[in-house]
């Protein structure tokens, strides 16, 4: 939160061309270059709004919704010269303190003060330049606010209690020594904001501008984050309505281009929708025997039918001197090392083939091409975001693949996804399984039974599509008796999502959503147990208590702002362990 004034004036520099905030700073004072020189029309708006997203997607920003939303849960493990990288060994390794790096979170405020900033200034604008429509200054506010409220939720869900405020810091001499907001708080704020500027943001991006789709806010990823939220303060119902609008936005989206011919037909999509349950997910058939699409269309080409917002990067960013997916490259694995910095666990690597299935479904056997979209077994490396391409093919009951070449790390072009629809599809899901009742009486496996059925179309559809296998039959696909009470359906929902989405940076934050729930740590302390390279004995006594499942502040913010309180979990945080917590 320190000293944030100077990050919009280095934006600022950057989107008007000044080799450096020195030559800037030395025209004229501080003050006189925002209100006099900057803020006069609407490609300043433009230029600053780009800095925003530029922000999120720096390596800095992305490492942290990696290590924050995998590092301590059970998919990763130490990777390749983890021992050159002592705080993310840390993290690994469930030693961290209050000294580690990841703990910073100056990347994040950073945007919020300049989403705050162009909030401020944009009706200054408005009021100067009439190229700058009101309309245009409303969808302006609605996507900063959208940006700010997604840095907050990433912040609530790391650390819990976080500083929160709305004002703009534009002046070094502004006291920023918050005091930490607690977190139904911040997160009732937060889907407030996004309720009043819903309405206002941009729905649909024309068709000259593809990529902005979903490489900017939009009406559906406030929707996306509003189910999501609405998840995560347990109003099932609103969480459930954002959902379908969301899915319903999407299935528009897919008859449109439909009817326009933009859509492949590759892969037998005619028979797509009653293998999708009539949702419109990506195929995954390139041809009867191989598949793969849909890793190629989603983590790959990027911008496709089933993304919602992602982080979007240049095709060629090497050669076009732009900014890299590097975080990806260095923590999940590059072209020249069959490891990044993190590993699959041997919990994830080596489920199917010890035939343990305590991640993949048994049914499926090895036919769920995610076993080898999420992970290269062959060489004990993350796959997803990291291989140009994944091809897989049948070979007898499993699946064979063949992985491409990967990215260089100065040369990843993979857009980093925030919300693509088969996660609000199972977000949709676990809302559904939480209204259910546990109970045998008859009145109630009545009320369950059509609430049983969405929830399994749901989790079904998406099982379905990662299967590669042609033609489907019933002995390939999960059955609804298997799943029909509410502990069933609840362990299916959070095991589907672990497959789908893993190495999204979801997992550890699904787990911390899981405790919250049921106010305790059981379903953590179980995903612990399957974490390598870990003194078990110690994690488990220290996830007793729920203060351990977020993050200590960095010990640097605590000594600038006063007001912050340690997480008790961490002692003082001056200690470089964490074990003298009482």
């Amino acid at each position: 939160m320190k000293r944030i004034y100077s990050y919009i004036i280095c934006a600022i520099c950057a989107v008007c061309g000044l080799s450096s905030c020195g030559d800037f700073l030395e025209i004229k004072s501080q003050d006189r270059i925002i209100l006099e020189d900057f803020w006069k029309d609407k490609e300043d708006i433009d230029n600053t709004v780009a800095g925003c997203y530029l922000a999120l997607q720096s390596s800095d920003a992305i490492s942290r919704m990696i290590v924050w939303g995998e590092g301590r849960s059970d998919e990763v493990a130490p990777g390749t010269n983890i021992n050159q990288r002592a705080d993310l060994e840390e993290v690994l390794q469930e030693t961290i303190t209050a000294m580690n790096s990841y703990a910073n979170w100056e990347v994040f405020y950073k945007v919020i003060n300049r989403c705050n900033t162009v909030m401020l200034y944009a009706p200054t604008v408005a009021a100067e330049d009439p190229g700058y429509t009101q309309s245009e200054l409303r969808a302006t506010i609605a996507e900063m606010t959208a940006l700010r409220s997604l840095c907050y939720f990433y912040l609530i869900r790391t650390f819990r209690d976080v500083p929160f405020t709305r004002q703009a810091f534009t002046d070094d001499d502004q006291r920023m020594d918050l005091p930490a907001t607690p977190f139904y708080d911040v997160l009732d704020s937060l889907i407030y904001d996004l309720e009043s500027v819903k309405n206002d943001a941009v729905r649909r991006y024309p068709d000259t501008k593809p990529l902005y789709q979903t490489g900017r806010i939009t009406q559906d990823a406030i929707y996306a984050m509003l189910c999501e939220m609405y998840l995560w303060k347990k109003d099932y119902q609103k969480c459930i309505s954002y959902a379908d609008l969301v899915i319903e936005s999407k299935k528009l989206q897919l008859q449109e281009k439909r009817s326009l011919g933009r859509v492949s037909t590759n892969g037998g999509l005619s028979s797509n929708d009653e293998r999708y349950n009539g949702f419109p997910l990506v195929s995954n058939i390139r041809s009867t025997t191989a598949y793969g699409t849909a890793y190629q269309s989603i983590f790959v080409d990027g911008n496709s039918q089933e993304t919602i917002f992602e982080l979007a990067f240049d095709d060629s960013p090497k050669s076009n001197n732009m900014p890299s997916n590097s975080a990806v490259g260095e923590l999940y694995g590059n072209s020249g090392v069959d490891q990044g910095f993190m590993a699959p666990s041997s919990y994830v690597l080596n489920d199917v083939a010890n035939d343990n299935y305590a991640v993949y479904d048994k049914k499926t056997k090895k036919i769920d091409g995610r076993i080898y979209m999420n992970c290269n077994a062959e060489r004990e490396a993350i796959s997803k975001f990291v291989h140009r391409d994944v091809e897989i093919t049948l070979s007898g009951s499993e699946g064979k693949p063949s992985y491409y070449s990967k990215f260089d790390t100065d040369n990843n072009p993979v857009n980093w996804i925030i919300y693509r629809l088969s996660d609000i599809m199972l977000l949709k899901a676990e809302a559904l399984a939480e209204t259910l009742v546990e109970s045998d009486d008859s009145t109630m496996i009545s009320h369950n039974a059509p609430i049983l059925q969405q929830a399994f179309n749901l989790v079904s559809a998406i099982s379905k599509r990662s299967i590669c296998k042609y033609n489907l039959e019933a002995a390939d696909t999960l059955d609804l008796k298997d799943y029909n009470t509410k502990s069933l359906m609840r362990e299916l929902v959070m095991k589907e999502r672990q497959r789908e989405l893993m190495f999204e940076g979801k997992r550890w934050y699904d787990l911390v959503r899981y405790s919250l729930r049921d106010n305790n740590t059981v379903e953590l302390s179980q995903a612990i147990q399957h974490r390598d390279g870990i003194n078990m004995q110690y994690a488990q006594n220290f996830f007793r208590k729920m203060d351990a499942i977020f993050w200590p502040y960095s010990n640097d913010e605590v000594k600038v702002n006063t007001n912050l309180k340690q997480n008790p979990s961490y002692g003082s945080g001056e200690n470089n362990s964490y074990q003298t917590t009482k």
